[in-house]
């Protein structure tokens, strides 16, 4: 089925999106959820929680593509149980790689500055877009997609020191990109 036919069952409240969901993209929220929390049970219960929390949004969103908005739900679920799973120990990868953009982005933002937050996100997607592509492609597969240096290595066939050294580089980057602009760090 199609994934404008699948939030149509949701906009009408039809308890079959959530199955159509589940067999379109399953597996891929599945896999999200895994690759951070490394652990089975929970990431099946990110992917359930995936499902509801679309049914919750759905509407008054019409999200195009579904798939992206599905997958977005269950980093953010993934992020948010890892975060309490890991609360007293921050040694996870996914901990470890948040932690390196930590030197680019400000540290936690009030209410207030939520505004600002929405500028951030613009700011680092019209950064990433101006990158060369292999290196966006490493910067998102490191800080989106959790990769390790190792897995980055091996799928674009360099070595663990050049994506290293292209990870510092654009972070570096980044940074001044966001001091240009306004955003200190």
């Amino acid at each position: 089925m199609d994934d404008e036919r699948i939030v149509e069952l949701y906009w009408q409240r039809d308890e079959s999106a959530i199955e159509h969901s589940k067999a379109k993209y399953g597996a891929y929220c599945l896999s999200i959820a895994l690759r951070i929390l490394q652990n089975k049970e929970d990431a099946s219960e990110c992917e359930n929680d995936t499902y509801l929390k679309a049914w919750n949004t759905i509407p008054p969103k019409k999200p195009s593509p579904l798939s992206s908005y599905l997958g977005m739900i269950t980093r953010g679920l993934s992020l948010d149980r890892l975060r309490k799973r890991s609360a007293r120990k921050r040694t996870d990868s996914v901990c470890i790689s948040l932690c390196e953009l930590e030197d680019c982005i400000p540290a936690q933002m009030s209410i207030a500055e939520e505004t600002e937050a929405k500028e951030l996100a613009r700011l680092i997607s019209d950064f990433l877009r101006n990158l060369p592509e292999h290196e966006c492609n490493i910067f998102l597969n490191r800080y989106w997609h959790f990769l390790s240096i190792r897995e980055i290595a091996e799928k674009y066939s360099f070595t663990q020191s050049k994506v290293k050294m292209t990870l510092l580089r654009t972070r570096k980057k980044l940074s001044a990109h966001l001091e240009k602009e306004g955003i200190f760090v």
